[in-house]
């Protein structure tokens, strides 16, 4: 089965770069945690992703059952700061917490 995902654009809505620039990276420091090794493990619900040369962040839809508080944050992060949310096919779509 594959992997329900929905891609949060580094683009806003009006084609213009989102800054800052690690905004991806923040976002996934955010939601990770310190394995038994002692490293800084990404959850694997969001990973940095790169589309058409933009840095996305890749949301697996299985975060919204398992963290829906954190999927929310997400999807309000996301329009209020007018970036593009692409579903699997790359389409655009409007999502709302």
């Amino acid at each position: 089965m594959a992997t329900q995902e929905i891609i949060i654009q580094g683009l806003t809505l009006a084609g213009k770069p989102f800054r800052p620039s690690d905004w991806v990276d923040r976002m996934c420091s955010s939601y990770a945690s310190f394995g038994d090794d002692k490293k800084l493990r990404y959850s694997p619900y969001l990973k940095p992703k790169l589309v058409d040369n933009v840095r996305c962040l890749a949301v697996d839809m299985k975060l919204k059952d398992v963290n829906p508080e954190g999927f929310e944050q997400l999807i309000q992060f996301a329009n209020e700061n007018q970036l593009g949310i692409l579903n699997a096919a790359g389409e655009q779509i409007s999502i709302t917490a």
